[in-house]
Formats: structure tokens, C-alpha cells, sequence
């Protein structure tokens, strides 16, 4: 069985639709990057994978995989780029989903946290508040955090917008190694050339449809995938 399955789903907002006909499952281990139009609802898809958005008609279903075993990073704002906590206060709070009434985290909780900062990268910054941080840290901040919901599937939105090239880099890196251990990875991006680097299947959003859902390669040699990618290259965009 499919770790994650989407059947003819509906998404919008407000009573209008963005995208309808969403038909598409992943396994465990995969790498499903998700590109397509502004406004073709990429991020409305995350939202609902998540669990924080219910779709307006049709059904997600999950291999046994709870809503609090999804790790999920968001595109930040202004206001939370500002957040005045620690690194660590950070990373633990993506138990927070998890701890129901407990007032603390527990033993392994924390152990968890500094394992997940360290496997990133980052435990030298645990002291460090986070709105002191370059882009790129707080990304992997972040990202740290998403690790401490789950052991199995990341939905990541956008994780590189607005890094420079040395920080998208290694955000890419960092994703890619995760997934290279395990993790099903779902990512929203405008960046077709690291996509099809790293991603092992591609998803399409067109306009108020799918376009195409499969394998990188099957991508690359569709219609859709070459005109986009040209596109996306003409017009200087990542």
C-alpha cells in the first residue's frame, strides 16, 4: 500500500476552487517535488497534506501514518523570521503536536532534538536566538524542528526561497541526505533544475489541473515538462 494517496481531490478557498481532478499516490522513500504556476495551488496541496486545510471534496489516505507524524515546514513570515526564542526551544517545539497535557518534554524528546540539530548541522547555534540567525540557518532550524514530528514524511514549502545560492545549496544537501535515509519527501519549488536533480518524481499543477504526475525522467521528456523548464529558465526564475 502507498505511503500517501490523494483520490480526486478538490482544493480551494473561500468557496473557489484552485485545482480539482488531484489524483496521485508516493511509497515510502520517495522524493515527490511539486512545481507549476503561481496560484495553481502547490501550497494549498501542502496545507492539506498536512492536515491544516480540508479539501473541498475527495480523500487523502495515509499507510497507518498519523497527521502528528508529519513533519511539515511552512514558508516563514516577516513575524516569525523576528521569533524571539533559543535554536533549541525552536527544534523541540515540533513535539508540541505530540506532548498532548504534558507541561515538558521528556528525556527522549530532548535527546531527539539535539540528535536532529546535530544531524543538521546547527547544535553549535542551540543557544543562539533564533531571529539572530542568517535565512539559511533558520531554515535548518526549521527543518530540525520538522525531524522532531516524524521519522517518516516531510512536507517542505518553498525551503529555499530567498536563501542565497551557498545556503540553497546546502539546504537542497540536507533534504536530499535525510530522504537518502528513509524519509519520504514532499516539496513544493519553482527551481525545475534542482528538482529534477534531486526529486524522483515530479507532480505538474496547470491551471485548475493536473498535468502531469510520474517519474523525473517521464517528466523531462513530456511536453509539459520541456515547456516549463524552458520557460522557467527564459524568464530568469528559480
Amino acid at each position: 500500500m502507498p505511503q500517501l494517496s490523494c483520490h480526486d481531490l478538490v482544493l480551494g478557498y473561500e468557496g473557489k476552487t484552485v485545482v480539482s481532478g488531484l489524483t496521485f499516490s508516493i511509497n515510502e522513500g520517495d522524493y515527490l517535488c511539486i512545481v507549476g504556476e503561481n496560484g495553481s495551488g502547490k501550497s494549498t496541496l501542502i496545507k492539506a497534506l498536512s492536515g491544516l486545510k480540508a479539501p473541498m471534496s475527495g480523500r487523502i489516505e495515509t499507510d497507518g501514518l498519523r497527521r502528528v507524524e508529519i513533519g511539515y515546514l511552512p514558508q516563514q513570515t516577516a513575524i516569525q523570521r523576528d521569533f524571539p526564542a533559543s535554536v533549541r526551544e525552536v527544534v523541540r517545539s515540533g513535539f508540541l503536536n505530540r506532548i498532548g497535557l504534558r507541561p515538558f518534554y521528556n528525556r527522549e524528546e530532548k535527546r531527539m532534538a539535539e540528535e536532529n540539530m546535530d544531524r543538521l548541522g546547527i547544535a553549535s547555534l542551540a543557544g543562539r536566538c533564533y531571529r539572530e540567525l542568517s535565512g539559511g540557518q533558520q531554515q535548518k532550524v526549521l527543518l530540525a524542528r520538522a525531524l522532531c514530528a516524524t521519522r517518516k514524511l516531510l512536507l517542505l514549502d518553498e525551503p529555499v526561497a530567498g536563501l542565497d545560492p551557498l545556503a540553497t545549496q546546502e539546504m537542497y544537501t540536507s533534504i536530499a541526505q535525510l530522504n537518502a535515509g528513509g524519509i519520504t519527501v514532499i516539496m513544493v519549488s519553482h527551481d525545475v533544475t534542482a528538482a529534477v536533480n534531486y526529486a524522483s518524481h515530479m507532480l505538474h499543477i496547470g491551471e485548475h489541473s493536473v498535468q502531469f504526475f510520474g517519474p523525473k525522467g517521464k517528466y523531462l521528456e513530456s511536453e509539459v515538462g520541456q515547456h516549463y523548464a524552458r520557460r522557467r529558465g527564459h524568464d530568469g526564475s528559480n
